[in-house]
């Protein structure tokens, strides 16, 4: 068993050793080199054999076909790596570029085989027209066959060798691809941790600021501190709610939040948040034209969250809106299998401003339709529905039609 175990062991390392040598170009350049000038030699014996028997004609023939093939494939695969050795799979333009060079190989090839092919008919002809008393037409036969095998071959080496450049392009991207999405999900991490700690950082003394302002217009001031005092307020409350909003968007988008999913109504909830907000529908000068549906609008959500978004969509319709026009408020059902069926709330204003812009874009955090910035929007207020619809597992879709802004919310019954 030993001497067994050892011979096995000496038999592994002779093969791994003929594999290392052969895998050197120099080698299988010899090799091809001698091959090629044996097969040279047995073609010249064919040529001049015109007499030999059939069946010795095709056996030193197939000899021949295999010598040169050997030949063929040592030559040419050096040929191929000797004029590429620079071509870098991993540069721009190198998918084209490897079409056109694939494209031309095989023209050169083609023309070469036909040419091949061609010369090998035409000596076919000559025996056949001029020698056939004396010669064999095997030797004919043997030449045509050489020039198809050959032909055959030379393009599946050619194919072999761009199918490997291509294997490695293909490698090289899927390495750039997950680099740069391993890169994008670290920088984008980055930024949601950026922006919950200083949202974080900014809410502890700003609350103080808050309050101490409250406290400063309970004191006895005179008409103009009043006023700034009063603008202070303003101001300190509208940057402390985009910060908190800024900060639940950042906690919402790492998935760091929990959910208390509960049955809903989506009509029940369009009426209490419009109730919450009458007061700022009148102020605003906006009608709003509201059409709930008589079917059953219950679906199971977070209650918060789902006020948010609603609130989020009625306020941005109220910034945004052309002044004195309609706003329209909808609830449906959409059809579907029973356990498909999607409830939707569906909000359209025609907005005061040109609407230059994508569904991808209005989404984006701090993105704002209104580009002169006239009104007091911060562009969180999109960002927030979709962001808090997504987590929700539902959909958010905004549609652009013109002056026409319809922005849609659905889930699942």
């Amino acid at each position: 068993m030993a001497t067994k175990w050892k011979n096995t062991e000496k038999w592994k390392r002779c093969r791994e050793f003929v594999r290392k040598i052969w895998k050197r170009e120099e080698v299988r350049l010899f090799v091809g080199i001698v091959c090629t000038v044996f097969s040279l030699l047995m073609f010249e014996d064919i040529l001049h054999g015109q007499w030999f028997a059939t069946e010795d004609t095709l056996k030193e023939g197939g000899f021949m076909n295999l010598f040169l093939g050997f030949g063929i494939w040592g030559i040419l695969s050096f040929c191929l790596r000797f004029k590429y050795r620079r071509w870098n799979p991993g540069r721009d333009g190198f998918y084209q570029e490897w079409k056109n060079k694939l494209k031309r190989q095989q023209i050169f090839l083609g023309a070469v085989e036909l040419a091949a092919l061609w010369a090998s008919i035409m000596n076919f002809l000559y025996i056949y027209e001029h020698m056939w008393n004396y010669a064999n037409l095997s030797t004919g036969y043997v030449l045509v066959i050489t020039a198809l095998v050959q032909g055959i071959l030379c393009e599946m080496i050619v194919l072999a060798f761009m199918k490997r450049k291509l294997e490695e392009y293909m490698e090289s991207l899927e390495k750039i691809n997950r680099q740069s999405l391993q890169a994008a999900l670290r920088s984008e991490q980055m930024k949601v941790d950026l922006i919950s700690n200083v949202s974080h950082d900014l809410k502890t003394p700003l609350t103080s600021m808050v309050g101490y302002i409250e406290l400063i217009k309970k004191e006895e001031l005179t008409d103009v501190v009043s006023d700034y005092v009063e603008v202070l307020s303003r101001k300190a409350q509208k940057l402390k709610e985009m910060i908190d909003s800024l900060f639940d968007l950042a906690k919402t988008s790492s998935g760091n939040v929990e959910l208390k999913m509960e049955s809903l109504e989506m009509n029940r909830l369009i009426e209490q948040v419009y109730a919450d907000m009458e007061d700022q529908i009148i102020r605003s000068g906006r009608e709003l034209v509201v059409s709930l549906t008589k079917e059953d609008t219950g679906f199971t959500a977070d209650s918060s969250y789902m006020y948010r978004i609603c609130q989020n969509l009625l306020e941005n319709a109220l910034k945004y809106s052309q002044e004195h026009t309609r706003i329209f408020l909808k609830t449906m059902v959409l059809p579907g299998q029973e356990e498909q069926q999607k409830v939707c709330f569906e909000i359209t204003n025609t907005a005061g401003y040109r609407m230059e812009f994508t569904k991808e874009q209005i989404v984006e955090r701090f993105a704002r339709g209104d580009e002169s910035r006239t009104t007091d929007g911060n562009g969180l207020g999109l960002a927030i529905v979709n962001t808090y619809t997504a987590a929700l597992g539902g959909t958010f879709d905004v549609n652009i039609d013109c002056d026409q802004f319809k922005a849609a919310v659905e889930f699942l019954k």
